[in-house]
């Protein structure tokens, strides 16, 4: 017998005959028509040759048995490894700009990359799980811009410090920038923790850390309103006075060693103060009984950055340094249902839905005073960004932080409030940000700014 055909089951006509004929004999011929045009092409063009025609020699399904084994050597890049940051570079530079200040916060399974245990530099204020917070569903939220090619990946602590390796970031402002340090520390703590290298001024205020895997200093600088100024207390002046054409000089006399500044400040403006600028008075803030024009604070916040800003443009120039690249952290909202000072309580723990909480009044002007200061010292260098003096941006996390009433500490600013049950007053933080929290977004949109710093864009994080 023969061997049984593999089409038994199809019955075949003189037609089916006939074709067969035909096709044998147009085969060879088509053949020999396609083989001049394939030799012409691949004497023009080899590399494209190849590579089309292995699109068509490799399946899309391996026909190797569980018995087989096959190993293919990758081929080398077809971009020289010199040309791959050019190339790089370039891909970045024709994406358009990422809008990270609209969005929506969506529920994230994955949860935080650090823990208090796994963590040991989180001030004990914003340690909400240590201090008995019995929720946990504040962790399980990321940001997610409006934007789809703006999508904001999961912190990556190597990236972050391979970027940034030999360089100093300083911290500067009030104690909201000092909750943003703290955030950081803990993600970049998960690849390798820091040493703490310096403390200095009243309750430590001034901090220095060292990674040494990268060579990386990272400093806080106690600074609340930016410029010089008195501090009221019960001992002094009943009010703050400040001085809005005076930098601080407790961080600018650093200027020279840092390589990156994040300023965060504003809060602190909302107290009673006396505003100066040389010996004349400007005007006061809230300040009943003093013969003093009341001016607000928002013309004192504005002229205060742009002092700041001036300063760290004007001290690169005379030293003829290296550049400076400055990220100013525009204002985050508190979130007192009632007033700070009178049993005002935060109690929310699911993120505000969209079209739920807007972003209006103080916050809204607040972070307008901060995009503009910023966006102006960038067009006074006169097309000099990146040439190595000054850069600017600002990390614009206003609303997203709006949106997050739940990630406050509240009561568990203090350890187990209502371990003896619950007091008739009891102090609330809605201004801090628990750690891990909302605010480990702000070090994520960071990351994103400072990649974008490196391939040499410029523009405003937003």
């Amino acid at each position: 017998m023969g061997a049984t055909s593999p089409f038994k089951n199809h019955h075949y006509n003189n037609h089916n005959h006939q074709s067969h004929f035909v096709t044998k004999k147009l085969i060879p011929w088509t053949l020999y028509a396609l083989l001049p045009i394939a030799l012409l092409r691949l004497y023009f063009n080899p590399l494209d040759f190849l590579l089309s025609s292995s699109d068509h020699l490799l399946p899309t399904t391996s026909p190797i048995s569980s018995s087989s084994s096959i190993s293919i050597s990758n081929p080398p890049p077809l971009i020289p490894p010199h040309q791959h940051q050019e190339s790089e570079k370039a891909r970045h530079e024709s994406a358009p700009p990422c809008d990270y200040a609209t969005g929506k916060w969506v529920q994230d399974k994955r949860g935080p990359m650090y823990n208090a245990t796994t963590c040991t530099t989180i001030k004990e204020g914003q340690n909400c799980f240590a201090h008995g917070r019995p929720d946990s569903e504040y962790l399980y939220w990321r940001w997610e811009p409006n934007q789809s090619h703006c999508q904001i990946p999961r912190f990556d602590p190597n990236t972050f410090l391979q970027l940034i390796s030999n360089k100093h970031l300083a911290f500067v402002g009030d104690s909201l920038a000092r909750n943003q340090l703290e955030s950081l520390l803990c993600m970049l703590a998960t690849l390798s923790p820091p040493n703490l290298v310096y403390t200095g001024g009243e309750d430590n205020k001034f901090r220095r850390w060292n990674f040494p895997s990268h060579n990386v200093s990272i400093s806080v600088y106690w600074s609340p309103f930016l410029v010089q100024g008195v501090e009221r207390s019960s001992s002094g002046p009943s009010h703050n006075h400040l001085f809005l054409d005076r930098v601080n000089q407790k961080w600018a006399e650093d200027l020279d060693k840092m390589d990156m500044i994040v300023l965060s400040f504003g809060h602190w403006y909302l107290n009673p103060a006396v505003f100066f600028e040389g010996d004349s008075v400007l005007g006061c803030h809230y300040c009943p009984g003093l013969n003093h024009t009341e001016i607000g604070f928002f013309d004192a916040v504005r002229k205060a950055l742009r002092t700041s800003l001036n300063a760290i443009r004007g001290r690169r120039r005379v030293a003829n340094t290296k550049g400076i690249s400055v990220v100013v952290t525009t204002f985050s909202p508190a979130h007192f249902v009632g007033e700070w000072d009178k049993n005002g309580a935060c109690s929310k723990t699911k993120p505000f839905g969209e079209g739920e909480k807007m972003l209006e009044g103080m916050d809204a002007e607040m972070r307008k005073v901060e995009v503009e200061e910023v966006e102006m010292a960038n067009k006074e260098e006169n097309g000099e960004r990146y040439l190595g003096y000054f850069g600017a941006v600002t990390l614009d996390v206003t609303k997203l932080a709006l949106m997050r009433p739940d990630g406050h500490p509240g009561p568990y600013m203090h350890p187990f409030p209502f371990a003896n049950g619950v007091s008739e007053r009891i102090q609330n933080d809605c201004v801090h940000w628990c750690l891990p929290g909302p605010i480990d977004t702000w070090n994520e949109i960071l990351l994103q700014v400072i990649k974008k710093w490196d391939l040499g864009q410029s523009g405003r994080e937003e």
